[in-house]
């Protein structure tokens, strides 16, 4: 970094930081930061944010130690939004313009060709934490697509030997990849003579759909167990038979509630009242 930049700016550097704070204030980013963020904590991560930005130009050096990419992740960490960051960086730029502007020593000539320097050191920064937001994004969305996919494929267990699978959504590769792993484990663990797989809450039931049903169901089946398929509506019965689904391998039920008869049927149990 030019030495005139450095004098300048580290002269300067209250007046500077007033500056960028104003600018800070200027965009609707700060009631977003605010709104996450406790006064203290934002006065602080201003504070911080300044000094570090500070520092990198005074040494000319933004990314040998990586105190400002450990910064930007534990703002992004906190849940801090990214716009934060970025129009903080902006804003950087902006007020140093000003500054060297408004600097006696410098004309205006030699002030825009400094700040050109400024645009060549800001910019690898901005893209770092455009970088690193979109990678903490996306592991953050597959750690939460997996998690949901887990909570949407249980294998429930309701009476001795007889468990539920209740399917909701549409079931495509990756999902049924799940539901087999989840139904293979479930019945080992829970010892299930019988499973119950709920498509009630499953709105379409097509040519794949019904194929990795029928897998499911027979690799129960290769376990020793009887699977059944309910909540058979008029309307996938219809597609079923539209599309040629055999369907004949295992048993069906219309409803859960009849499915759980012929479950307990198959695991000689039954519903007893008790009377008072």
């Amino acid at each position: 970094m030019d030495s005139l930049i450095v004098n300048v700016l580290t002269k300067n550097q209250d007046v500077l930081l007033k500056k960028w704070l104003i600018e800070l204030e200027k965009t609707d980013i700060t009631g977003h930061v605010k709104f996450a963020a406790t006064p203290n904590m934002l006065r602080d991560t201003n504070e911080e944010f300044f000094r570090l930005l500070l520092k990198h130009i005074s040494y000319n050096d933004i990314s040998q130690d990586g105190s400002i990419e450990r910064f930007f992740d534990q703002l992004l960490q906190t849940g801090l939004p990214v716009n934060y960051m970025t129009q903080g960086l902006q804003g950087m730029r902006r007020v140093i313009l000003d500054v060297l502007l408004d600097d006696g020593s410098i004309d205006k000539e030699k002030a825009i060709e400094l700040y050109n320097d400024i645009d060549r050191w800001l910019d690898p920064i901005l893209n770092r934490v455009v970088e690193n937001s979109a990678q903490i994004w996306e592991k953050t969305i597959s750690i939460q697509k997996s998690a949901l996919l887990e909570l949407t494929a249980p294998l429930i267990p309701v009476f001795q030997q007889v468990s539920v699978m209740p399917l909701i959504g549409t079931i495509d590769t990756e999902r049924a990849k799940l539901i087999m792993e989840n139904l293979l484990d479930g019945v080992i663990k829970y010892r299930s003579e019988v499973v119950l797989i709920d498509i009630t809450g499953v709105p379409v039931v097509d040519t794949m759909v019904a194929h990795h049903i029928i897998q499911a169901a027979d690799a129960v089946r290769l376990l020793g167990s009887t699977c059944i398929l309910v909540g058979i509506r008029p309307e996938i019965a219809q597609t079923i038979v539209s599309l040629g689904i055999d369907l004949t391998a295992f048993p069906t039920k219309s409803t859960l509630q009849k499915g759980m008869e012929r479950a307990l049927e198959i695991t000689s149990q039954e519903i007893v009242r008790k009377e008072d």
